[in-house]
């Protein structure tokens, strides 16, 4: 997957300056040979161990010194135009902090994951905590509203998909980067809300897509699933909905989380 990945977002950017940087979080598929092998003008970031995505995504955000910072999952294929056509309408619209596009899944299903940016269960979440009533763009109390965003309306949004995250570097650099304390699930919806806490917006843009084969990354009825993903939404809710001490991360300050809600490395 990772192969045809790199080969579409190749195609995709013929017309683009662009740097790619792969992390490779102690994978044992031989990819880092072969990346070294196919691909050996990219830059590879080989981890010792598994050190999550955060922490990863941060590593290569580091070293990237582009005007945009496009984060994929090697599970995806670009269509031919949508770096040129997301790019555009970032310049376009100044005030957007984030990007994502219309997602289908390789049988051609849309996934509405792309337009609110959630699983059924994060938005669940978000009722239980009350938070649900302060995103209205996401309509996570009644998907009958009239402003419901269809598959191809282009409009703003709450959360963005981790999936295929387009962000402004210049809002990174005053968001700061991900939250480590995130180690498999919930980085992209944290970083979203930031976005918007400094005045950003997120925006669906349908006008172009990526096939997304799905996250096969951990079985849904395993501990470690449980563990990482349930535990994402103990990390955000402490976050936010309690009045934490504050630390820096990534140069900027966020609230010092309990180690008890600390995702285990």
């Amino acid at each position: 997957m990772l192969r045809h990945t790199l080969s579409s977002l190749i195609d995709a950017g013929k017309y683009i300056d662009y740097e790619v940087f792969i992390v490779d979080n102690a994978s044992t598929d031989k990819s880092v040979e072969m990346l070294k092998n196919e691909f050996p003008q990219f830059h590879v970031i080989a981890n010792n161990s598994n050190e999550g995505l955060a922490r990863s995504y941060n590593k290569a955000i580091s070293m990237a010194k582009g005007e945009y910072v496009l984060l994929v999952n090697p599970d995806i294929i670009s269509s031919k135009k949508t770096l040129e056509r997301a790019l555009e309408f970032m310049d376009l619209h100044t005030d957007s902090g984030g990007l994502g596009v219309r997602m289908v899944t390789p049988q051609g299903r849309f996934l509405p994951e792309s337009n609110r940016g959630l699983t059924s269960s994060w938005i669940s979440f978000f009722k239980l905590i009350g938070l649900a009533s302060t995103f209205p763009k996401s309509r996570l109390l009644d998907r009958n509203r009239k402003d419901w965003v269809e598959e191809f309306q282009t409009s703003e949004v709450d959360f963005l998909n981790g999936a295929f995250m387009l962000l402004r570097k210049a809002a990174l650099d005053e968001t700061g980067l991900f939250d480590e304390h995130f180690f498999m699930y919930g980085h992209d919806i944290d970083l979203s809300y930031r976005l918007r806490l400094a005045g950003y917006k997120n925006y669906y843009f349908p006008k172009t897509y990526i096939i997304n084969a799905g996250d096969r990354s951990l079985p849904k009825f395993n501990w470690h699933f449980v563990k990482y993903f349930y535990g994402a939404m103990l990390i955000f809710a402490f976050k936010y909905l309690f009045k934490m001490p504050e630390i820096k991360v990534a140069g900027v300050p966020q609230p010092q989380l309990p180690l008890l809600y600390e995702v285990e490395r």
